[in-house]
């Protein structure tokens, strides 16, 4: 690609963001729930903060309480929980990058108001972003823990609300509804998922592995994913997957710096898609998509070849009779992968699939290229050609999504 070649890109080219974040604001619930929900519903409250090591991990906790500093809680039924500061640290420097708590009043404001997050996405010539919720994690856990599963359901509901209504509601489209579903309800998730989708809605959240969360797995021999699977086929709502989802990560050694377990984030995605690919499951719902956020995608060439390679041997290997052909063949226009920082998984993009390649920016976590994701966009335009490189950053999403482009003046009023 020639200079001239990436200037004209950097001009008329918008980022559509597959994986940003919210930090849920206080309202969320208490504007949505009884007054006798709000007791023990999400809440925000501010009080100190005590700071201990766990003696068999050696892990830094937080405790609500003690003669420590002052910080924001977040309150459900009987569980207290802080925001680390890496979840909110966008337009921090490095060096402040902690587990340490944050307060709403210590973030950028655009972490959890939506007008102030058009603003910051402007800055950093994003055009669209689909946001994943936080103190609820990835895919809604903290109501699939809940004593009262009522009262997590009106919570699921009352989110969900919240996204379409309100983050989303103003922002001309720009900014993607994202819902959770009732875990442990799969026929009450698929009415959520019709539901939603009715008012615009086109993904939900989705665990990478369900059976790490105690639920049943998407092999279950009594089909009780099946009802979502078909709410989402019927609807062209898509199953989003978090890195982190599966509420586990890989196992590392006694003492090992937290830099291998960082690296090593994308382990669980990699057996998920690997399970999703010789599940039947893509066959069997030829209009379902799925998609795996933050998971960078250098590791997917390998499964696919390793897979195809498997399928060999179906016999042996146990291949489901609905899996007919290779299985790196249900990749195309089914299953995408998400990056935001990856040169490898770009080297290797004919092995995945141009078309199946999402780019990110996963503001405001500390992973988050803003406000300078422009030099990561320029690299990537070294590598590939212009055509490749709308679809990277832009038009994948949009497809997947099944969204149209935004009309025109929506961008230019906002620049």
């Amino acid at each position: 690609m020639t200079t001239s070649e990436k200037e004209t890109v950097g001009e008329r080219l918008w980022i559509v963001s597959a994986d940003d974040h919210v930090v849920e604001p206080p309202n969320v619930w208490w504007d949505r729930l009884s007054k006798s929900d709000r007791e023990v519903g999400p809440r925000v409250v501010r009080d100190t903060c005590e700071t201990y090591i766990e003696p068999a991990s050696r892990k830094t906790q937080y405790v609500k309480g003690g003669d420590g500093p002052i910080t924001d809680w977040w309150l459900f039924e009987d569980r207290a929980l802080p925001v680390p500061t890496v979840v909110a640290c966008a337009g921090l420097p490095y060096s402040e990058h902690t587990e340490a708590p944050i307060n709403y009043d210590q973030m950028r404001k655009g972490c959890w108001d939506p007008t102030a997050r058009l603003v910051d996405m402007d800055t950093n010539h994003m055009e669209r972003s689909l946001c994943f919720p936080f103190i609820t994690r990835f895919c809604g856990q903290l109501f699939l823990e809940a004593k009262d599963h009522d009262l997590g359901m009106k919570c699921v509901q009352a989110y969900n609300d919240w996204m379409i209504d309100e983050w989303c509601g103003d922002s001309g489209g720009r900014l993607i509804p994202l819902c959770l579903i009732p875990l442990w309800d799969s026929a009450a998730a698929a009415d959520q998922i019709r539901r939603n989708a009715a008012r615009g809605c086109r993904a939900i959240t989705f665990p990478e592995m369900p059976s790490f969360l105690g639920l049943p797995s998407i092999h279950d021999p009594s089909g009780y994913w099946n009802p979502v699977f078909e709410a989402c086929s019927e609807t062209g709502t898509v199953l989003c997957m978090h890195i982190g989802s599966g509420s586990k990560l890989v196992d590392t050694s006694p003492f090992a710096p937290k830099a291998a377990l960082i690296a090593m984030k994308h382990d669980i995605a990699q057996l998920s898609m690997t399970e999703w690919l010789i599940s039947g499951i893509l066959p069997r719902y030829p209009s379902l998509k799925i998609v795996y956020s933050e998971s960078q995608i250098g590791w997917v060439p390998y499964v696919l070849e390793r897979l195809d390679k498997v399928f060999l041997h179906d016999t042996y290997a146990e291949i489901p009779d609905a899996i007919t052909e290779p299985p790196s063949t249900y990749m195309a226009g089914r299953v995408y992968v998400s990056f935001f920082d990856d040169d490898t998984g770009i080297r290797a993009r004919d092995a995945i699939g141009v078309t199946q390649l999402l780019f990110e920016t996963d503001y405001p976590h500390q992973d988050t290229t803003w406000p300078h994701t422009d030099s990561v966009v320029d690299r990537i335009a070294a590598m590939v050609t212009p055509a490749e490189l709308e679809l990277i950053v832009r038009t994948n999403a949009l497809t997947m999504l099944n969204l149209d482009p935004l009309p025109s003046g929506v961008l230019s009023s906002s620049r």
